[in-house]
């Protein structure tokens, strides 16, 4: 049986129209993928740009306190002692001293000496909860503790800081009799609180990432949900752990606010931890402002600059590695 002419030609023009919106819609998509790839390549591309420019631009002033500045004075120099009158070789900034010390071993201690108790303090706190919202918690906790963690990374490290110093310092003296305030201890402490939510995130993520077959086989044998986190998935994701302390010390080496604040600002070579010291941030954050623009002094700070990006810029890589490898050991 025919169908009406007319009718048929009706169809026809619907089928034509409905072929010619499929193919609009297939070019406008491709055409947004098309934008979209080339928005993130630009983004991307962007990034690295930045960065090489930032270094450059550190080079560029910082390179130049090599040519006024003998190396060997970036390590120590050799005074005479006020009270023996005999010389001896010191490792001391000051600056603005009759005859400048530029000494970077203070700061580099400095640094070591809150970075590395920082990254203790959290990588403990983070490493738990980071477990914990991956593998213990609750849907319904963890829509609570997850955005708990992401407000405290949002809160200004100035506020962290000020009430380290008012609330805090003054408690740790009295508790653990330090002959300082402040100290490198409480600039550790105050550093720990910014950084646990960075650790604790990327705790969470490495565990997330682990395949959900290898929680099964572990239960499977018998294992209990702690034997399981402890003797199969943290061994497992102790790639993306590790990754997860290298970035925490990156940022516990960047932070300027709260050592700035709470350390005390002595530029001494000390291990005691609840001794005054200064850090690389803290000495271009108080002296930056002030130094005369193409001095000495000046290209000083931005060789030490230089010297800060370059470890965290280390840091960083060293960290993309160890989580590259934690990739292709998953993905085996």
């Amino acid at each position: 049986m025919s169908l009406d002419p007319s009718l048929e030609r009706t169809h026809s023009v619907v089928r034509a129209r409905a072929m010619e919106g499929r193919v609009a819609r297939r070019r406008k998509q491709r055409a947004i993928d098309w934008l979209a790839g080339k928005y993130f390549a630009v983004s991307g591309t962007l990034a690295i740009v930045f960065i090489m420019l930032i270094f450059i631009f550190l080079a560029r002033e910082g390179l130049k306190a090599l040519v006024e500045v003998h190396p060997m004075r970036f390590i120590g120099a050799v005074t005479e002692n006020v009270i023996t009158e005999k010389p001896e070789f010191t490792m001391t900034w000051q600056p603005v001293s009759e005859t400048p010390k530029y000494s970077l071993v203070p700061l580099m201690a400095g640094s070591a000496l809150v970075a590395i108790p920082a990254t203790i303090f959290s990588g403990l706190v983070g490493l738990a909860c980071g477990i914990f919202l991956a593998e213990i918690a609750s849907r319904r906790v963890r829509e609570i503790v997850k955005p708990g963690l992401e407000l405290l990374a949002g809160v200004p490290t100035v506020i962290i800081g000020f009430f380290i110093l008012v609330s805090v310092a003054s408690f740790l003296q009295e508790v653990f009799h330090a002959s300082r305030r402040l100290n490198a201890f409480v600039g550790a402490l105050g550093v720990s609180v910014v950084i646990i939510p960075t650790i604790a995130t990327l705790v969470e993520d490495a565990l997330r990432a682990i395949p959900r077959e290898i929680r099964e086989g572990a239960y499977a044998l018998g294992a209990t949900r702690w034997e399981t986190i402890r003797r199969v998935l943290i061994p497992t994701g102790a790639s993306g752990i590790s990754a997860a302390l290298i970035l925490g010390m990156g940022r516990a080496l960047g932070e300027t606010m709260i050592v700035l604040m709470v350390t005390g600002n002595a530029a001494v070579v000390t291990s005691d931890i609840f001794k005054s010291i200064r850090t690389m941030t803290a000495t271009l954050a108080a002296e930056l402002g002030e130094v005369a623009q193409g001095s000495e002094q000046y290209h000083v700070l931005f060789f030490v600059g230089m010297v800060l990006f370059t470890i965290t810029f280390l840091l960083n890589m060293l960290a993309e590695l160890v989580i590259s490898r934690m990739r292709r050991k998953l993905t085996l």
